[in-house]
């Protein structure tokens, strides 16, 4: 004998017996009093990832070509390294640049402070970190992100190149993403400048004597990064890879 089971339909799906819900979505959404669980699910995740997109996209999307510039937070503003992402910041903005930061303090408010106080459009990146780390004051745009991975889109695609000054983990997750992604050629003409060869050419030196010599990259990968402790050469490298680039088109 039959018994008809319960049935509905969810969108693209057919629900039926135990697995029919007792109560519509929209009926959760309209309930005041109902439970909020949904707020931290999957489904719900991926529209605020959405909706990072669309705001960064948004956000950014006028910007005039632009670069993006890192380095640890913890650098203290009498160091040299400050001084010299202050530097970078005012070459880039006088070349015609937006740089691009992650709108924390170190070396990313030494950067934007240079493109702010150059005349320069100085945008900041942030992200939600457990500890409380506000957007420096020489932001002029500041969109906040709950993701890493969505910042990280933003940081290269509205970018003509990477500077890389002294930093942390954050600074070597950025800075192998974006060699990763030339390497793969998921983007073009994109210089990586690592400013302060004291600093990195361990890393070099590493990459070549190991990576290379093991077959994990090729030998030409390591060039891929070019080393500088001159701002303007820097800035140059950038402005000679935008006229090859614009030439090539």
């Amino acid at each position: 004998m039959n018994h008809a089971r319960p049935e509905r339909r969810r969108g693209p799906s057919v629900l039926r017996g135990d697995l029919v819900p007792d109560s519509t979505y929209d009926q959760r959404l309209l309930d005041r009093k109902g439970p909020t669980e949904w707020l931290h699910m999957d489904p719900w995740r991926v529209l605020r990832i959405q909706s990072e997109f669309v705001e960064g996209f948004g956000a950014l999307a006028d910007l005039p070509p632009a670069v993006t510039v890192f380095g640890s937070a913890r650098t203290p503003k009498d160091s040299p390294d400050y001084e010299m992402g202050e530097c970078i910041g005012r070459g880039l903005a006088r070349a015609g640049y937006a740089v691009i930061t992650g709108g924390g303090p170190g070396i990313m408010e030494a950067a934007n402070k240079g493109a702010l106080e150059a005349g320069g459009i100085s945008v900041g990146l942030g992200i939600e970190l457990p500890h409380e780390q506000r957007m420096n004051e020489y932001v002029d745009l500041g969109v906040e992100f709950r993701y890493f991975f969505v910042r990280k889109t933003m940081f290269v695609k509205y970018a003509s190149g990477f500077i890389a000054l002294p930093g942390g983990f954050g600074t070597l997750d950025e800075l192998f993403e974006a060699l990763t992604l030339v390497q793969t050629r998921k983007v073009t003409s994109f210089p990586v400048i690592l400013m302060g060869s004291e600093f990195w050419t361990p890393l070099i030196d590493w990459v070549r004597t190991t990576l290379v010599s093991t077959g994990k990259v090729s030998p030409g990968d390591v060039d891929l990064m070019q080393v500088t402790d001159d701002p303007d050469e820097a800035v140059r490298i950038i402005v000679a890879a935008d006229q090859q680039r614009t030439a090539a088109q």
